[in-house]
């Protein structure tokens, strides 16, 4: 019996185009989209090692030069994958410059996977390329020091605000905040025995509780902050 194809959900970001804008532009987005679906469901079902190119063009049904007028090599997917969780964190810090903080933070959290936390194959594989490839690890590297940046500023927000606890620098929070988030998910790609989202509602629950200031935490001097 041949495999079932491993569905990959439209990208929510550019799934919808943008009102006004010309047949042009709307068929550079729409063949955009079917190259970075493609490539993902490929990743999901290969491997990001073992897929080529040519597989993604054939895969979208275009030809093998349309793929590097959308990305320049195969790790710029992963890259536009990436820059839609850091997408996540940009909103969970505009969310809290207006509000409360933890519950942003935990928006923040559930939502960190998008789309994909319905698909622990497509995680697998993008772990896998992470871990074998050295210029996928580097922008991970990337990547991860940007969001941790962003989170580290929502978490300034809230100890400005005696939200949090103060004990920890920004930095720290929003270091340990990454660790977790990301070993969630892995184990849960790993064995995706319940919903990634209510999985990660739960560990954020538990780690929120640990968040909260007192009056003795609020009234502490902040340690020096940890290089990001």
């Amino acid at each position: 019996m041949p495999k079932a194809r491993i569905a990959i959900p439209a990208s929510a970001p550019r799934k919808k185009a943008q009102r006004g804008a010309g047949r042009r532009e709307r068929r550079r987005t729409e063949i955009r989209e079917r190259l970075f679906r493609a490539a993902l469901r490929l990743f999901a079902e290969r491997g990001y090692l073992e897929t080529t190119v040519e597989d993604i063009t054939e895969a979208a049904d275009v030809g093998k030069g349309t793929f590097f007028n959308y990305f320049p090599t195969k790790e710029h997917v992963l890259a536009t994958f990436g820059a839609e969780r850091i997408a996540t964190i940009e909103s969970a810090l505009d969310e809290a410059k207006k509000g409360p903080v933890l519950p942003a933070l935990r928006r923040m959290a559930v939502d960190l996977a998008g789309m994909w936390a319905e698909s622990p194959e497509l995680l697998r594989a993008i772990y896998a390329a992470h871990a074998s490839c050295p210029p996928v690890r580097a922008e991970l590297h990337k990547r991860l020091i940007h969001g941790r940046r962003l989170i580290a500023e929502i978490f300034t927000l809230a100890q400005e605000r005696g939200e949090v606890r103060r004990d920890f620098a920004p930095a720290e929070l929003a270091r340990l905040t990454q660790l977790i988030l990301f070993g969630v998910t892995l184990a849960w790609a790993m064995n995706p025995d319940s919903s990634l989202r209510a999985t990660e509602g739960q560990v954020w629950g538990l780690f929120a509780s640990t968040l909260f200031a007192d009056e003795k935490s609020k009234a502490s001097k902040l340690p020096r902050s940890s290089k990001l």
